[in-house]
Parts: C-alpha cells; sequence; structure tokens
C-alpha cells in the first residue's frame, strides 16, 4: 500500500491531531494508544513516511533504524515493562490487521495478555 500524507500519525507528526506524548527522540514519536487494549498502550512510530516493516528496514537510514529501537528501549526501561513483561506488537497489511498505513509498535503491558493469536485462527 502507498504511504498516505494525510493518515493520522502523519498528522500527529505535523501537529495537526494532539497526542498524549510519551516520549521522543530526533527519529521516533511514541503516545499513548487512545484506544488501550491493555493497561499500558503505547504507539512508536518512526518520523518518516514508512508504511510498514518492511518498508522501514529497505528505506529508512541506519541512524533511523536505532534511534526508533532505541525509543522503545527507553520506553521499557522508564515504564519498567521489563519486570513483569510486555509485548510489542507491528500489524502489517490487511491480514496483519494493520488500520494506519503508517508502520508503527504497540507496546502493551500491565496484565497478562494471553495467547497472541487465538486458535481458532490459526
Amino acid at each position: 500500500m502507498p504511504y498516505d500524507t494525510n493518515n493520522i500519525f502523519a498528522r500527529i507528526l505535523r501537529g495537526e491531531i494532539p497526542c498524549n506524548k510519551v516520549y521522543e527522540n530526533d527519529h521516533a514519536l511514541a503516545f499513548n494508544d487512545i484506544h488501550p487494549q491493555a493497561p499500558t498502550h503505547i504507539l512508536v512510530i518512526p518520523k518518516g513516511p514508512y508504511v510498514s516493516m518492511t518498508d522501514f528496514s529497505q528505506k529508512a537510514s541506519a541512524a533511523e533504524q536505532a534511534a526508533f529501537f532505541a525509543a522503545i528501549a527507553a520506553i521499557v526501561a522508564e515504564k519498567k515493562l521489563d519486570e513483569s513483561g510486555y509485548r510489542t506488537i507491528a500489524n502489517t497489511g490487511v491480514h496483519g490487521g494493520q488500520e494506519v498505513p503508517h508502520f508503527h509498535i504497540h507496546i502493551l503491558a500491565g496484565k497478562k495478555l494471553g495467547r497472541m493469536v487465538s486458535a481458532e485462527a490459526a
């Protein structure tokens, strides 16, 4: 899918839509999800126009990639999520459940999350 410059995350990055910012560095922005699926549900997005993990890994510079994953590590450390555990999810494409065509990682924590995929989905 092509990158949509008017997707909600692009609009957040441009400051057109507010967010509850959790973390920011030169290449990534993290904020609380407006429809949390766990007590802690943070979205981490790169500041560049990448549609998916594949797009990001093929087109983002080494500095962008390092800063993006450093953001995730910093959030996990700051929120002390390692203590009880957390899950990271990147949905890609229609079958992956991607709703916004801007690469992003969900960080979920704060309760036992259960199976990643139900047996019926397999």
